[in-house]
């Protein structure tokens, strides 16, 4: 009885792995691997500017900011270049994936790579929405300190922000590792979504669906913050379009409206496309279109890791004199190496 059960088990096991790999294999042929040069150029630039920029911005909030008192926008941009530096280190195995046929490089890409890739992207969603909020809170009430513009409510969202995202994480890698289909039902061209079990696809369309209704409140937040913010600009420019407060307000108007543009740049395409290529049943035709969206739509995302640069620039006053002061001494001693030259040439 339990031999017959056990065969049964067994051939329908065998009967839906070959399913899968059938059904893969089809999918895979669909996929028109031609835009992979592209994405691996791209993701490599994209790399190795992101890996310079962030690296010089965390030295700069750990060394020399840690000798200023610590304000919430600069606990908000720390974690957020802490982010994207982590996103940067994702993404050499983004590459080598595009690169190898290894079922096991595809398997710890899968399981860890694109985790951490899609980790770090909304932990940057997140902390930019952090940061809108916080400007907006100085400009709407510039004369009262409101409890979440103080550090300390700045460092209990921060750690409840990460500790969220982290244990999303770790649930989705253990599960992913303990429910995995064997290697025996990889197509020739790796795909991830066909090593997931049935548990963790359910997983997987729950912590999508809950990062896109994150995504949305972040959105509509930024755009209602950038409108009320324009207003306040209009208003106090009819009143009085001299005054220091006038140009104050214009001048965190512009800040914002940085924000917003790079916030929809980056993650609005993604956010558009990715639901779609979930949830829609597609014919071969649609399969190819809608994944090469998808991965441009992807280093659209990763492209934030550059443009987040622009908003420390922006947003925090030390890191510009730090810069500036860098350039007045890179300056001064190019000058001094011209004017020594010169007296040796005499």
């Amino acid at each position: 009885m339990s031999s017959g059960v056990g065969i049964e088990d067994t051939s329908s096991f065998n009967r839906s792995s070959g399913t899968n790999l059938t059904e893969a294999d089809s999918v895979a042929h669909c996929r028109d691997s031609s835009i992979y040069p592209v994405l691996m150029v791209a993701y490599g630039l994209i790399f190795m500017i992101g890996f310079f920029l962030n690296g010089f911005i965390l030295r700069f909030y750990f060394c020399q900011a840690q000798q200023q008192a610590s304000s919430t926008i600069m606990i908000y941009l720390r974690n957020l270049a802490a982010a994207d530096f982590l996103l940067c280190l994702s993404l050499p195995l983004r590459i080598a994936n595009y690169i190898s046929k290894s079922n096991t490089l595809h398997l710890v890409h899968c399981n860890f790579g694109a985790t951490a890739l899609y980790v770090n992207m909304y932990a940057s969603i997140l902390f930019m929405g952090y940061i809108a909020a916080n400007r907006y809170l100085k400009i709407a009430r510039p004369l009262q300190t409101h409890i979440l513009q103080k550090a300390r409510a700045a460092h209990v969202i921060s750690a409840v922000t990460w500790g969220c995202l982290l244990t999303l994480m770790s649930a989705y890698i253990i599960l992913s590792v303990y429910t995995q289909k064997p290697l025996t039902s990889i197509p020739s061209t790796p795909i991830c979504k066909f090593l997931r079990s049935d548990q963790l696809h359910l997983l997987y369309k729950f912590i999508h669906s809950f990062s896109g209704i994150v995504f949305l409140v972040v959105l509509i937040s930024l755009l209602f913050f950038y409108y009320s913010t324009s207003r306040r600009v209009l208003l106090a420019q009819k009143k009085h379009p001299e005054s220091l407060g006038s140009k104050t307000l214009k001048k965190s108007h512009r800040n914002m409206l940085v924000l917003v543009c790079v916030f929809c740049l980056c993650f609005v395409p993604f956010h558009l496309v990715h639901p779609l290529r979930m949830f829609l049943r597609k014919n071969c035709r649609g399969e190819n279109i809608l994944h090469n969206l998808s991965e441009l739509t992807i280093l659209m995302s990763v492209l934030n890791v550059c443009l987040d640069p622009l908003i420390y620039f922006i947003f925090c006053k030390a890191f510009r004199a730090q810069f500036n002061l860098r350039r007045a001494r890179t300056s001064n001693n190019s000058s001094n190496n011209s004017f020594q030259q010169m007296n040796l040439n005499e």
